[in-house]
């Protein structure tokens, strides 16, 4: 039999810490699936049930595979090669905890010879459109895909900036190889240096980089320092929420498309690849106060 276990993502790791301890003590296999995750996908649910940190807490537990899924068919891809790892013909002793968000949105299909993409942690999405000679990556993760897709429309159609859209299902995984890579390159002084998957991924492409999800900056903070030559801008969720719709609460925490495209132009602006007016012009355009109280301030 194996385990499926859904709980509030705001209670799991938090409540239960010392029982998911145990169980990594204890070998167990299986998957944690957080639902309701996300601080910003829930209604009227109070601040008692906003989730923005379990994935921090899921980072602590070093056998428990994290993942962000923005789309269905990355949930199963997950599932799947769980499966294979924790009971296949090699199997190991780890576990999977999956945030699942609470918002309805059509599921794209699936592209084919994805498994490896998502297992990683990171993968392509969408090319930048052709035409804009000005470039910029997006990272998203979970339901913040939605502020990500729109953000690149709008910078293509207002900005003349194209934007690849990168779905980034794991920061841990992510940053496990990078510190394994680092610790290779420590101990094997003598042999040409290995570079990390990420470093390797996101030097593909040009611009700054905005990473946007509905957790903390610190999630994606966590592979910042591999990210090399190109400026790294983290949106999150960091600090304490009003229970309204979605769409104000994203707009308070500053992780709606509108603050995605000001984070994507104020990034280009101190490349020098955009004026200092296309910011300005944005954050007029999507009703942003520059004065506004910061979220994180509690």
């Amino acid at each position: 039999m194996v385990p499926f276990y859904i709980f509030y993502s705001m209670f799991g790791f938090q409540r239960v810490g010392d029982l998911i301890w145990q169980a990594a003590d204890s070998r167990v296999r299986g998957f944690l699936l957080g639902a309701t995750a996300g601080r910003t996908t829930l209604l009227g649910e109070g601040l008692q049930h906003q989730d923005g940190h379990s994935l921090l807490l899921a980072s602590t537990v070093p056998v428990c595979q994290a993942y962000d899924p923005a789309f269905a068919y990355e949930v199963a891809i997950i599932v799947r090669n769980g499966l294979k790892r924790m009971y296949g013909p090699a199997p190991e002793d780890v576990f999977y905890y999956l945030t699942l968000y609470n918002e309805n949105y059509p599921m794209p299909a699936a592209a084919e010879n994805l498994d490896q993409g998502v297992m990683q942690g990171l993968y392509r999405w969408q090319a930048a459109p052709d035409g804009p000679a000005t470039r910029a990556t997006v990272l998203f993760s979970g339901a913040a895909q939605g502020a990500a897709r729109t953000a690149a429309t709008e910078l293509s159609e207002h900005y003349d900036v194209g934007v690849e859209l990168w779905s980034a299902t794991s920061y841990k995984a992510l940053r496990d190889e990078a510190l394994a890579t680092e610790r290779w390159n420590r101990l094997h002084p003598g042999q040409a240096p290995r570079v990390p998957l990420v470093t390797r991924l996101l030097a593909e492409g040009a611009g700054p980089i905005v990473a946007v999800s509905d957790y903390m900056k610190l999630v994606p903070e966590q592979v910042a320092r591999f990210v090399v030559d190109r400026p790294f801008r983290p949106l999150g969720t960091d600090g304490f929420g009003r229970s309204d719709t979605r769409e104000a609460l994203r707009h308070f925490f500053e992780v709606d498309a509108g603050h995605v495209v000001v984070g994507v132009l104020s990034a280009l602006a101190e490349m020098g690849e955009v004026k200092a007016e296309a910011v300005a012009d944005a954050i007029h355009r999507y009703g942003i106060d520059p004065e506004s109280a910061n979220p994180a301030a509690g």
